[in-house]
């Protein structure tokens, strides 16, 4: 495996690379710092593909002035040994100018499913991911492409990027991993010390708790939410941004009697923003 992994970081040179790979193609962007979430994407293209490009930027149009761009987690020789020992064919690097030269003024609206949820909180955030997934298919050409539940919202919103602009791609979205006690793994996690790590749990248990309250039959949108909200409050370094029941495909908000939902929330542990989700279907046993 280590002796087939390319890396590389221009343009150029990723389209040389790219002729050397057997088709299908799979491609799996990614912001660093890599965890068991990314890599189980990896392994899924691996299962699906002939080759697999990864990407590498931390894509600073998606971060707004007062987040973390700065102090974002990075280790690149880390996230490279872990790419290698999963097979990973070809890793591109790209440069911030290489992304977003002095001149660049084109970006990517997806305008309804970027609105609700983190899009109420980020409105600048959409924007910026939707603008560097297309620069990112544009240069890769992958036949499909991967990502994570656990940005449930973004997957909903590159999905209908793909369908909008045409773009002849299969997005695969692929199951949240998470730690043997429930917290969706996330890179941000290294932000949390050992109490706030403990803490973080809530959402994970809110999450839980209100599945199975509705699978015992509570289907009142508010009551869901209420549970969540109850859940995540009692824990005192946690502090609830939002919690949303909205629809799996439209993601606008829910409210009466409910068949499904996706279940969603923000929360700030400390000063460390994160999120978690789960689906709730009528069916689920």
């Amino acid at each position: 495996m280590e002796k087939t992994m390319k890396t590389v970081e221009t343009f150029d040179d990723l389209q040389e690379a790219l002729l050397r790979l057997k088709r299908p193609l799979g491609f799996v962007p990614t912001m660093g710092y890599l965890h068991e979430g990314h890599l189980s994407l990896v392994k899924r293209a691996k299962q699906d593909c002939e080759s697999v490009v990864v990407s590498i930027f931390a894509n600073p149009a998606q971060f707004a002035p007062d987040e973390d761009l700065d102090s974002y987690p990075r280790d690149i020789e880390r996230d490279l040994g872990l790419l290698r020992g999963v097979g990973t064919n070809l890793i591109w690097i790209p440069s911030v100018k290489t992304m977003y030269p002095e001149d660049f003024q084109t970006w990517i609206n997806v305008e309804q499913v970027t609105k609700p949820l983190e899009g109420q909180v980020r409105n600048t955030h959409f924007r910026g991911v939707t603008t560097v997934v297309s620069k990112l298919f544009n240069a890769v050409r992958p036949d499909k492409s991967y990502f994570g539940q656990k940005d449930a919202q973004q997957a909903v919103v590159i999905k209908q990027m793909v369908r909008d602009l045409n773009y002849p791609i299969e997005i695969v979205i692929c199951p949240i991993i998470r730690e043997t006690d429930g917290l969706a793994m996330s890179s941000r996690n290294s932000y949390l010390n050992e109490g706030e790590r403990q803490a973080a749990l809530c959402l994970s248990r809110g999450l839980n708790t209100a599945k199975d309250a509705f699978q015992k039959g509570e289907k009142n949108a508010d009551k869901i939410r209420e549970i969540v909200a109850r859940v995540v409050n009692e824990e005192q370094l946690a502090e609830l941004q939002y919690v949303s029941c909205a629809h799996p495909e439209t993601l606008e908000e829910l409210g009466g009697e409910i068949e499904s939902c996706l279940l969603s929330m923000a929360v700030f542990v400390g000063r460390t923003r994160l999120i978690d989700n789960i689906v709730l279907l009528q069916r689920e046993t």
